[in-house]
């Protein structure tokens, strides 16, 4: 990179581009929240292309799946909440990817979510991993940051019945889980049957 090229990024008269930031964020050894969000992360995403992205970001479960450019995980998260249909074991990675990356830029992620009314989503994943979070090391400090993601988003809760990124669930699904649904989902007002205790990595 030349000199010239490298005052202009310094002065904000050329944006970093998400291959350069990505290099920078190997070599300097940055978590990839230090990524760019970028405008493309306001978009929904198709669970294969999820599932690479998990994947690059350490997802155990996808762990298999061939080394992916890695994105911020703010924008990985929105990207999946603002989805339709996504397939179970996405949505299980979520509360995960909340959890491995609590330092993530809450204020963009709220922002886009409440943007399109699905603070409910972020409200319950968070809710999962601040539960998971009490299991872990450093429990106190993760537990303390989703504690204050959680308040905010529970000033935003909305009324209005939504699903956990499944919209295409049928009208016998829906009534089956309105009865059984874990307390936390119906207090977010959603169609799900995901607990903390059944997640691959809950142990």
């Amino acid at each position: 990179m030349s000199q010239a090229y490298w005052a202009l990024l310094e002065s904000g008269k050329r944006d970093l581009t998400a291959r350069l930031a990505e290099r920078v964020t190997v070599l300097l050894h940055l978590p990839p929240t230090g990524l760019p969000v970028g405008h493309h992360a306001v978009s929904a995403a198709r669970s294969p292309s999820l599932v690479g992205q998990l994947g690059a970001l350490g997802y155990p479960g996808f762990a298999y799946v061939r080394r992916r450019r890695k994105r911020n995980p703010a924008a990985v998260l929105v990207s999946a909440l603002l989805s339709n249909n996504l397939e179970a074991r996405v949505i299980e990675a979520l509360p995960w990817l909340v959890l491995q990356y609590p330092g993530l830029d809450w204020e963009w992620a709220i922002a886009q979510v409440k943007l399109r009314d699905l603070q409910n989503r972020l409200g319950f994943v968070v809710g999962l991993a601040h539960e998971l979070a009490a299991t872990r090391e450093n429990a106190g400090q993760t537990g303390a940051v989703l504690s204050r993601v959680a308040a905010r988003l529970e000033r935003a809760r909305l009324a209005r019945e939504d699903t956990l990124c499944q919209d295409s669930l049928s009208a016998a699904e829906r009534e089956w889980l309105r009865k059984t649904r874990p307390p936390a989902a119906a207090h977010w007002n959603l169609l799900c049957d995901l607990r903390p205790e059944a997640l691959p990595y809950a142990a």
